[in-house]
């Protein structure tokens, strides 16, 4: 179990990765042309054709003491829809830029980033065995970069699973495979992030697998202190939570709106607020007709896709 001060080390990590700093810069608004992820906002960069940018601007808009609420809610339907005019929109790219120094926002972020990267991130590292702070945060960047799963598949392949070989051989095997990923891959944007690999590298060589304070990370500098003056407001705003088959049962209202959404969508089944084995069909044979990842998770882009 990670300590407070582990996760926000960790995230610190990304943060760099994603915007150059610790703290992470909350306003910076990126349109980078060979992103298939499109206009991307943020502290870890939620992207527009994902959904992500959607959920994460309903989200503030829902928030109490959000300032820029009228000025976001006509763009609710572009978003929604992943229209990527909105990346050439230069009001709408200033506005985002602006609420970027809105503390609500700076909550609204962190708690997206919290249900829907961190806590899954965490869920994963303890499935697959990995205990440390370091191979968490190797995790948590692939979640917020993407394909976890198939990196992993292919190191459990190629080199064998933590339980074979411990956990400092495997995640230092991951890395390697997940640089290599990068470095070859056909996606024009991911080659020049492999620094992203260097920098935990270079963690793995240096033996950083409790992420000890100060750390130096592609040059910055993250202490303790840095971290403690940045303790989040706690106002939050109305996340929706990722949603999937599991034991015991999730329940509730939400699990009663998606099943709600299924149906009208035209897969009928049973609306009692219970995530069962039926729900869990209906949302593979959602994102199979909507070829979205078929995984029964319903994350941003297939509540996107559901219209939730």
């Amino acid at each position: 179990m990670l300590t407070d001060l582990q996760k926000e080390t960790a995230q610190a990590v990304v943060n760099i990765f994603e915007t150059g700093a610790a703290l992470g810069r909350y306003g910076t608004v990126t349109l980078a042309a060979n992103d298939k992820g499109g206009l991307t906002y943020g502290r870890s960069q939620a992207s527009l054709t994902s959904g992500n940018l959607y959920y994460l601007i309903n989200a503030y808009c829902q928030a109490p003491g959000a300032q820029f609420t009228s000025q976001f809610t006509p763009y609710l339907q572009q978003l929604a829809a992943h229209d990527t005019s909105l990346g050439t929109d230069m009001t709408f790219r200033g506005l985002l830029h602006t609420a970027g120094d809105d503390p609500v926002m700076h909550n609204a972020q962190d708690a997206y980033f919290d249900v829907n990267f961190w806590n899954p991130s965490v869920q994963a590292a303890t499935k697959g065995g990995l205990n440390s702070a370091l191979g968490t945060n190797v995790v948590y960047d692939s979640h917020i970069q993407g394909s976890w799963e198939a990196i992993q598949n292919r190191t459990n392949a190629n080199h064998g699973v933590v339980s074979q070989i411990g956990e400092q051989a495997w995640i230092s095997a991951y890395v390697n495979e997940r640089r290599h990923w990068l470095a070859n891959n056909s996606n024009p944007s991911l080659p020049p992030t492999v620094y992203r690999m260097d920098a935990f590298l270079q963690l793995i060589s240096d033996g950083k697998w409790d992420l000890p304070l100060p750390l130096t990370v592609r040059g910055v500098l993250i202490t303790e202190e840095l971290l403690s003056a940045a303790a989040p407001l706690r106002v939050l705003a109305a996340v929706p939570a990722t949603l999937q088959l599991q034991m015991p049962a999730l329940q509730g209202d939400e699990v009663r709106t998606l099943q709600q959404a299924l149906t009208k969508a035209g897969f009928p089944l049973t609306v009692d607020g219970t995530f069962g084995t039926e729900t869990d069909a209906a949302v593979r044979q959602f994102q199979q007709q909507k070829g979205l990842t078929v995984d029964g998770i319903v994350g941003p882009a297939t509540r996107a896709a559901l219209g939730l």
